[in-house]
């Protein structure tokens, strides 16, 4: 599983003209998912991006989680951070995983943030999505369950 973690004051996400999913201050996370992820691998990017400290305590030091603040996050799912562009010039998805894989962990993902008690929004699965923010920082982390990166 793969992320981009994005600081944000705030984020929406639109679908055919409609916002789908609205937050304040939190963290906007673009999810891929790949052929070999498992319950593990969701279990370790819930922790780790609900508890990355990259938010700013009193002494303005990134000291502080997404649950320390009480904080939202807007979850959009991103197949195309499988994209492999290591030959050629047009990337190759084949790391993602199948449609009806990924979109129940991208499910599974949003309900473990919701079991923490974080305000979660959403962007629709496999949808053209318009997607707006605010990076705050600017802070933007990647993470790979695999910790290739």
């Amino acid at each position: 599983m793969r992320a981009v973690v994005q600081r944000v004051l705030n984020a929406n996400v639109e679908v055919n003209g409609k916002i789908v999913g609205d937050i304040k201050k939190g963290l906007l996370v673009f999810l891929g998912i790949g052929n070999d992820d498992n319950n593990k691998d969701l279990n370790y990017m819930v922790d780790k991006i609900l508890g990355l400290r990259i938010f700013e305590d009193n002494n303005n030091k990134m000291n502080l989680s997404l649950l320390d603040i009480k904080g939202e996050i807007l979850v959009v799912s991103q197949f195309t951070l499988y994209g492999d562009v290591r030959k050629g010039r047009r990337p190759s998805f084949t790391d993602s995983a199948k449609p009806d894989i990924a979109e129940k962990m991208y499910n599974q993902f949003i309900n473990k943030c919701k079991q923490k008690g974080v305000k979660t929004e959403k962007g629709v699965f496999g949808a053209d999505m318009k997607v707006k923010l605010v990076n705050d920082g600017p802070v933007t982390i990647l993470i790979d369950s695999k910790k290739i990166f």
